[in-house]
């Protein structure tokens, strides 16, 4: 893990660096704390880059940490409101049988879209910077967003889970959300 990381160093890996296809490596209490400018600077990587969230991974750094960041921006104009949440060794703990199929996009795939079935609910739970366990519950967006992050965790991308009728340049996508 490099110990300097700020978001000028950092870079997102794109699509074929095998990072990606790495399965993340969890993180110790002890390094919660010594790790907060890291987090930092992802968190800054991801809003510079109109991001609703970011994995470790897709800057190079195979630890088990994510951001949800879900808000309104030009990659996602309906997105709701939350506040960023940083996420230490995430899990899913219970999933519904309920899925949905919605867009997503990637960081490290940028210009390509696909519609991906996720669960509609799912209980959660992960540790917060302060080495807090929190249990919760997410739906719609927010659930979907938790499910992609954690898919870079795992070795996988969105496109992993798309059926390939479904994927779309981000011209296609952008047309095709803009008809009423």
């Amino acid at each position: 893990m490099k110990r300097t990381s700020t978001m000028e160093t950092l870079t997102i890996a794109q699509l074929g660096n095998p990072i990606l296809r790495e399965h993340a490596s969890p993180l110790s209490a002890a390094q919660y704390q010594e790790l907060a400018p890291f987090f930092t600077a992802l968190q800054q990587k991801m809003l510079e880059h109109n991001g609703v969230g970011i994995a470790a991974p897709q800057v190079s750094e195979s630890i088990r940490a994510f951001i949800v960041a879900s808000c309104p921006n030009p990659r996602y104009p309906d997105a709701p409101m939350m506040e960023p949440t940083l996420m230490l060794n995430p899990e899913i703990t219970w999933a519904s049988d309920s899925m949905e199929k919605d867009w997503e996009g990637c960081l490290s795939i940028p210009g390509i879209r696909a519609l991906v079935n996720r669960h509609s609910h799912i209980e959660v739970r992960y540790d917060t910077l302060e080495g807090k366990e929190v249990k919760t519950q997410m739906e719609g967006f927010i659930a979907r967003i938790f499910q992609h992050e954690l898919d870079h965790l795992n070795g996988l991308v969105f496109l992993d889970r798309a059926e390939k009728t479904d994927y779309y340049t981000e011209v296609e996508y952008l047309k095709r959300i803009s008809q009423p």
